[in-house]
């Protein structure tokens, strides 16, 4: 009997404080009475959170042992070979508030970080734990909204103008001048608790009357200070993350507009929403703007001290297809829009996540069709030959892996 090459796929919700009540409910079609958090959205194969591949109306299992049964026929010779797992993962984010500052290790240093958790026998739950898995986790975000977010080290010009101009801020420009980024980020992630209070006090006072005024613009660093402070500052002492802020690019990005995050570049999501691939991985080390665990000494193990210019990517648009290149191994991320009717041949090199935002797909293998609608997915496995027709106006994205590369 020929095994079937296509299935409906049921993702899995990420209750995070941070998250929306509204986007991904009514996206996914769940209802929310109760204003719970929505603030992920995971198509995958991750441990923590896989996702159902549905064989029939009464039969589910989970899409890590689907693969596991046949790895090579699920993903290919090359992709289970190289990865003996699927590579990426695949989600959807709504981010009503700011997300901690944090970075992502390189794959050499994730697998030896958390064989040493292992050996130390830190449960992989546990609330001080670094390393969920032994994988690199670099990303990829799309713009579904207008987003913003912070993205690396500010240009040195534009960094000592920045410690120039904030008042508050004038003591690190010494340290900056004098010990470049790492020493003026080891110095405000190292300072004791007291000083970081003495310090930023004095900011926030001047700025949260403002940002009560609606004095700030989103464009201004002190917008982002003051409404961290409302967020994180639930105790007398000062989330340290604030200086982050200010150290940091600031990116606004508009629909369609892309973002890459490599290891070591710290980042953080601030507003909007987004589909996101990265490789298959959860390790996350915080450096503020969270009432999570923050390891300042692993963070630093992780950081590039170097400045960045934000590059965003925007895709290169074939007639149907709007593909983001990125240097990553794990993924491939192409967006589709198509037109009532229109339809589109694809052969897939491995296994491919199919998510609908709008519209409605037929997809049609051989003799078998599956009608997908907004909000819901689909797997296809490696070398199925599929034919997807747009019914009304779809739009979509196929998450994917590149082969030959490694």
């Amino acid at each position: 009997m020929k095994r079937m090459k296509m299935f409906p796929l049921k993702g899995s919700v990420q209750h995070y404080n941070w998250g929306g009540t509204a986007y991904l409910p009514a996206l996914l079609n769940i209802e929310n009475p109760n204003h719970e958090p929505f603030a992920e959205y995971w198509l995958g194969a991750h441990d923590k959170a896989p996702s159902f591949v549905e064989i029939s109306s009464d039969e589910t299992v989970s899409l890590n042992k689907y693969i596991e049964q046949s790895p090579v026929k699920a993903l290919g010779d090359n992709i289970a070979r190289n990865f003996h797992r699927l590579p990426y993962l695949l989600k959807i984010l709504d981010v009503k508030d700011m997300l901690s500052i944090q970075v992502h290790p390189s794959r050499k240093y994730a697998e030896a970080a958390f064989k040493k958790e292992n050996e130390m026998r830190i449960p992989l739950d546990a609330p001080t734990r670094n390393y969920k898995d032994d994988n690199h986790k670099p990303e990829l975000m799309v713009a579904l909204s207008e987003f913003w977010l912070l993205h690396g080290f500010k240009e040195a010009s534009l960094l000592t103008s920045t410690l120039k101009s904030v008042k508050e801020l004038k003591p690190l420009l010494k340290v900056f001048t004098s010990k470049g980024y790492e020493g003026l980020y080891r110095y405000v992630m190292e300072m004791p608790q007291e000083k970081v209070n003495e310090m930023l006090q004095p900011l926030l006072k001047r700025i949260i009357p403002e940002y009560h005024k609606n004095a700030f613009k989103k464009d201004d660093a002190d917008f982002w200070a003051a409404r961290a402070a409302q967020t994180f500052n639930v105790t007398p002492d000062i989330d340290r993350g604030i200086f982050s802020i200010y150290l940091f690019n600031l990116v606004h990005l508009q629909p369609g507009e892309a973002i890459y995050q490599a290891a070591g570049i710290l980042h953080a999501y601030l507003e909007g929403q987004n589909v996101e691939i990265m490789a298959n991985s959860d390790n996350v080390l915080r450096g503020g703007l969270t009432p999570k665990h923050v390891d300042v000494i692993e963070l630093m193990n992780l950081v590039k001290f170097k400045e960045v210019k934000p590059a965003i990517i925007r895709p290169k648009k074939e007639i149907t297809e709007m593909i983001y290149a990125t240097p990553a191994k794990d993924f491939e991320l192409a967006g589709y829009l198509l037109k009532k009717n229109e339809s589109l041949k694809r052969n897939a090199r491995t296994a491919e996540i199919i998510l609908v935002m709008e519209g409605a797909l037929l997809l049609k293998e051989e003799k078998n069709e599956l009608l997908i609608k907004a909000g819901e997915s689909a797997i296809i496995f490696y070398d199925a030959g599929i034919k997807f027709k747009a019914l009304a106006q779809s739009q979509f994205y196929i998450a994917s892996a590149p082969v030959n590369r490694r």
